[in-house]
C-alpha cells in the first residue's frame, strides 16, 4: 500500500503531466537547447542518463529502456520544463545552498536531511566517491578530499564537496550551485536535484546511503 507522501508524489507527478501536455513545445527546444526532439520525444539528461518526455502523453521514460522514470526524476524535470527562464544562463559564480534566492527557510532541513546523509553516506569511501563522479561524466575538483563537478541537467552543473572524517572529526560534505540554478528551477527543486545527485553518486559507488536522506 503507498503511503500518503508518495501518494502525493504520484499526484503531483500526475498535474505536471497534464501541464506539460499544454506547454509549447517548440518554445521548450528554443530556450532549452540541450532538449532534442526524438521520434515522439523531447529527450535530455539528468546526471547522466537519458530521459524522454512522450509529446503526446507527457509521461517520462528512461530512454535506453523506455520504462518509467523514477518519481524524483520526474519531478525534477518537469519543474525544470516548466520554471526554466528564457533568460537564464550559467554564470560561474558557485555558492552553497544557503545563498540561493529564497533558499534560507529550508536551509537547517537541507543541512540535516542532504548534507549530513551525503558525509555520512561516503564517510571512509573518497576513493569510490571519486570514481562515482567519473562514472556519472563528471570531473575530479582538487579541493577537499573528494569533490566532484557533475552536470545535474546540461546547463545546471553541481560541485560536490567532500572532507573525509578522523578519530577527532566527523566527515562533513557540502554542495555548491551556480547562483543561475534557481533561474532554471524553482528553488525547492534545487533540494530534490541534490537528493538524486547523491543517490546516483551512491549507485554508482555500489554503496547503501546512511542517515536520514528525504525519500521521494
Amino acid at each position: 500500500m503507498l503511503n500518503d507522501t508518495t501518494n502525493n508524489y504520484l499526484k503531483a507527478c500526475e498535474a505536471w503531466r497534464l501541464k506539460f501536455l499544454d506547454m509549447d513545445k517548440p518554445q521548450l527546444l528554443e530556450k532549452l537547447p540541450e532538449i532534442k526532439q526524438e521520434r515522439s520525444y523531447l529527450t535530455l539528461k539528468l546526471f547522466d542518463r537519458k530521459f524522454g518526455i512522450d509529446t503526446e502523453t507527457g509521461n517520462i521514460v528512461t530512454y535506453e529502456d523506455f520504462q518509467p522514470a523514477e518519481v524524483i526524476s520526474q519531478l525534477n524535470i518537469y519543474t525544470f520544463l516548466w520554471f526554466s527562464s528564457p533568460q537564464a544562463s550559467f554564470k560561474d559564480k558557485w555558492v552553497p545552498f544557503r545563498e540561493l534566492r529564497g533558499a534560507s527557510p529550508f536551509t537547517m532541513a537541507f543541512e540535516n536531511h542532504v548534507l549530513a546523509p551525503l558525509a555520512l553516506t561516503f564517510s571512509g569511501q573518497t576513493e569510490k566517491l571519486s570514481q562515482a563522479y567519473q562514472t556519472l561524466g563528471g570531473t575530479n575538483l582538487s579541493h577537499s578530499d573528494a569533490g566532484g563537478l557533475v552536470n545535474a541537467f546540461d546547463c545546471m552543473p553541481i560541485k560536490f564537496l567532500f572532507w573525509d572524517g578522523d578519530d577527532e572529526f566527523p566527515a562533513q560534505a557540502n554542495i555548491l550551485y551556480d547562483e543561475s540554478a534557481i533561474d532554471f528551477i524553482h528553488v525547492e527543486s534545487t533540494v530534490s536535484i541534490a537528493i538524486e545527485g547523491i543517490q546516483r553518486l551512491a549507485a554508482a559507488a555500489e554503496i547503501d546511503i546512511r542517515g536520514p536522506l528525504y525519500k521521494m
